[in-house]
């Protein structure tokens, strides 16, 4: 119980820091608003985006809802078929070298000419931005898999092959808990851009979610609710990221704890 309060104390302290920063910059953010007199909608004060996120909460809640469930899904898929992958190419070192360059083109691709494209060819539905939500998270989870298993001990590798393994049984017991660290670094860097992929895309083209919000609410010229849906964006991305750690803790609780010390 002792060591439960020590670890949540030293938590709070790690945050500590961010939480001072992020208050300073939120005063002098105040402040020039305050005395500089701009105007609302070219700069709203905390204090408006707070109060008037507030009074559309209703609004901006639903918004968000769509974007989550968006972005679960979308990166549902994605780690489906990152981890097929991944263990499809651990096996196969001629598909290594065929399909990883093709892993890293599809970072080079330019989302912001891609995601138009994926309205147009599937609509305002939910399949076009499943796909951004793929396309913009599929690579730090596949190669973040990949070189998990590459990392794995050889000799604990060497020792299961003496006693017989087969090659499934050293994929089981060696490789993949070895990549399981590695893997939710990954884990927690798809995360945020899933958040990010879900909102450019509704942005782009859709009915609901933050993304299409926020460019209602811009052409409108209502500066303090874009912000306010550009804060819940961050709190859905902190609360994620933050979910990783709990998912961690359950099914690889030896790797949070080295890397805490």
């Amino acid at each position: 119980m002792t060591t439960s309060k020590t670890a949540d104390t030293g938590h709070a302290r790690r945050f500590l820091p961010s939480l001072l920063v992020a208050g300073v910059l939120v005063g002098i953010w105040q402040t020039y608003v305050v005395v500089s007199g701009i105007r609302p909608q070219v700069l709203p004060s905390p204090a408006r985006v707070l109060t008037q996120g507030w009074a559309h909460r209703v609004d901006i809640a639903g918004h968000a809802w769509s974007t989550l469930q968006v972005t679960l899904v979308g990166f549902a898929v994605s780690l489906a078929l990152a981890w097929a992958l991944a263990i499809v190419v651990d096996f196969s070192p001629w598909l290594r070298r065929a399909l990883v360059p093709l892993f890293v083109v599809s970072q080079t691709l330019p989302i912001i000419a891609i995601a138009p494209l994926m309205i147009i060819w599937f609509g305002f539905g939910l399949l076009p931005k499943i796909l951004v939500i793929a396309l913009v998270t599929f690579f730090p989870v596949a190669i973040g898999l990949l070189e998990g298993f590459a990392a794995a001990d050889r000799e604990a590798g060497a020792l299961l092959r003496s006693m017989g393994a087969s090659r499934w049984q050293q994929f089981r017991y060696v490789r993949l808990p070895s990549a399981l660290p590695r893997f939710f670094t990954a884990l927690r860097i798809g995360i945020t851009y899933a958040v990010v992929g879900a909102v450019f895309a509704e942005y782009v083209g859709a009915t609901s979610g933050l993304g299409i919000y926020m460019s209602t609410q811009k052409n409108s010229f209502r500066t303090d609710l874009v912000l306010a849906a550009v804060a819940v964006t961050a709190a859905l991305s902190l609360l994620l990221y933050a979910l990783t750690f709990v998912v961690e803790r359950v099914v690889a609780p030896w790797a949070l704890t080295r890397g805490e010390r």
